[in-house]
């Protein structure tokens, strides 16, 4: 999530704070004032029968991670989860927004049944912002691709020491401020979806390798001005020999909910895509609890015939204490 998106959507929720929080009446928690209500995010874990249908939190208690959980920074936030799997353990991998400096830093929590997650450390830092950890294996070797648009890049990191040590390897794609970019091997060759700040435009790239060099798909751009279906989601998963990709609704503001498309033409030279459920959401805001105002992560995996668990983040109307300035 960057940082620009994060601020529009503070914007946005400024009418919570005035018609749900009593705005101008100042009291006290622990000796600090209240100063303002502002969209907080965290992370939960859903559940569903399959990646093109609805999930739902079953009887999971969420959120599973919050800033509460976070203990080597002052944590705004905690979003954009994705999680993997290695030998009996979940990583869970998620931006942490630091009040330090305003930016996202990236960091991962552990657990044994994919549910109760332990918040281990930060594990990447940059001078620029970082969000959207997607995580990957290939050719043996744990790799990370996270949202850098101040950077104006796409970044290629390596995992030197896994979870917590990575490296970066190569900058794929330069020249934009790329978001959440969702990346797949498919058909002998590398697939890259992404999104430019603004929320409206999906473009598409390709690779022999994900080390390789990168080419513009001719029929960028994929989407424009379409807020609605452009922005990715979650990672790009194969289905029964299909690929589903996951699109935020940013409409009428930002991260509301996610929908599903499934991938029907995908060369080097022509693209198609069709919309999954009846276009209605897989994940979407509840109108009350952690998740009231919107959900626009979702990250799922197979545990079982006809039973996934997903990664999923979701934001409400925090009350913040601290000194107004």
């Amino acid at each position: 999530m960057s940082s620009k998106t994060r601020g529009r959507t503070l914007a946005i929720l400024i009418v919570g704070m005035i018609l749900g929080a009593g705005a101008g009446i100042v009291f006290y928690k622990r000796g600090m004032p209240f100063v303002g209500v502002t969209g907080q995010w965290g992370v939960g874990i859903y559940v569903g029968t399959g990646p093109d249908k609805p999930f739902t939190p079953g009887n999971i208690k969420n959120p599973v991670l919050t800033i509460k959980d976070v203990t080597d920074m002052d944590a705004d936030f905690v979003a954009d989860p994705f999680m993997v799997k290695e030998g009996d353990t979940w990583y869970l991998f998620v931006e942490v927004l630091n009040n330090a400096d305003g930016k996202g830093d990236l960091s991962v929590a552990t657990s044994k049944d994919g549910i109760h997650f332990k918040y281990q450390k930060k594990v990447l830092d940059e001078k620029f912002h970082l969000s959207y950890p997607h995580v990957m294996k290939w050719k043996g070797q744990w790799w990370m691709v996270p949202e850098s648009y101040e950077d104006k890049s796409i970044r290629l990191y390596r995992a030197t020491k896994f979870p917590f040590e990575w490296k970066l390897h190569k900058k794929l794609v330069t020249g934009a401020p790329f978001v959440d970019s969702s990346l797949i091997e498919h058909d002998g060759k590398w697939w890259m979806w992404s999104s430019i700040t603004g929320n409206n435009v999906l473009v598409l790239y390709y690779a022999d390798a994900l080390d390789g060099t990168w080419h513009k798909h001719p029929q960028n751009p994929l989407r424009l001005g379409d807020p609605e279906y452009a922005r990715p989601g979650g990672p790009i998963v194969k289905y029964n020999g299909r690929l589903i990709r996951y699109a935020q609704d940013c409409f009428p503001r930002y991260g509301m909910a996610i929908r599903a498309f499934e991938v029907t033409k995908l060369t080097t030279t022509e693209y198609a895509e069709k919309l999954l459920n009846d276009g209605k959401p897989l994940i979407g805001a509840t109108g009350s609890g952690w998740n009231a105002l919107g959900m626009h992560q979702l990250d799922p995996h197979q545990i079982a015939p006809g039973k996934w668990i997903a990664a999923v983040d979701g934001i409400y109307n925090a009350r913040r204490y601290g000194l107004a300035y």
